[in-house]
């Protein structure tokens, strides 16, 4: 008897050192059971240390990468990270739309690690635009504080992801990782559908190998997703398999910057 794969897509950049961007989906996704395929949408020139130069796939070719999968495969979720443009970001949606998907786990990535922003005013309107079509939105606190406009912090961040979900009509797992360092990693996930807010704590790990975390995460939700767990379910589980592989990453050593987390942690790897 056939068995069908559990597939998950994921629509992001490539990252040619390995740690964030499709190269850390594929390994989220396949870490967790599922089947990974992928969009690329821009290519970068990327180590441990930074970004050297990025490389932006034509429109067109990123609408014919999806094309050819949807005609052929069909997914359990999709997950989308970087769209990089107003034109790639409208491309990627009328496309979704066109094959009706919304199964899909956003990474709304706007903000670079220096605090720069990676999009411009016209980009982050369309991405705006774009949220009430997604099923989860996975921002960290400073996508999220651009996304809503006002300071996140401890004792506001609980309102905040409902604030978030209600404005943007979609559910929102507020990451709060770049909070004030405590022995407790805490995530909210506020859920659109049932305004049911989840307080998803894990213990905060000690490094420098944090390179593609939320890549990795919103690509466990959606493995998790796909596999059939409910949104909480999958949220935790993500949370939970992303701290093991920061735990299991935190000592090894690739590089001379920010190490990547270890994606197979449960493995002899």
């Amino acid at each position: 008897m056939n068995k069908t794969y559990c597939a998950i897509l994921t629509i992001a950049g490539s990252d040619s050192g390995g740690g964030a961007g499709i190269q850390a989906d594929i390994k989220s996704i396949s870490a967790n059971g599922g089947y990974a395929a992928s969009v690329i949408t821009a290519c970068t020139a990327q180590n441990t240390q930074g970004v050297t130069d990025i490389h932006a796939i034509p429109v067109s070719h990123i609408i014919m990468q999806m094309k050819a999968v949807f005609d052929d495969i069909n997914f359990s979720c999709i997950k989308i990270g970087m769209l990089h443009s107003s034109e790639v970001i409208k491309a990627v949606q009328n496309t979704l739309e066109e094959y009706k998907i919304t199964n899909i786990i956003f990474d709304p990535v706007m903000i670079a690690t220096s605090g720069d922003k990676l999009l411009n005013d016209d980009a982050i309107q369309s991405l705006k635009e774009f949220l009430p079509h997604v099923r989860l939105i996975t921002p960290n606190i400073p996508e999220a504080e651009l996304l809503i406009g006002h300071k996140i912090d401890l004792d506001n961040i609980e309102t905040t992801a409902q604030e978030l979900s209600q404005l943007y009509q979609t559910s929102v797992l507020l990451k709060g990782g770049h909070l004030e360092l405590t022995d407790t990693m805490t995530d909210i996930l506020y859920n659109y559908q049932t305004n049911k807010t989840t307080i998803i704590n894990n213990k905060t790990v000690e490094t420098k190998n944090t390179h593609g975390t939320g890549c990795t995460l919103s690509s466990s939700i959606a493995t998790y997703i796909g596999l059939g767990f409910s949104l909480e379910e999958a949220c935790i589980r993500g949370c939970e398999y992303l701290n093991m592989a920061i735990e299991k990453g935190k000592d090894k050593i690739l590089g001379k910057g920010h190490g990547p987390v270890n994606h197979f942690w449960n493995t002899t790897f």
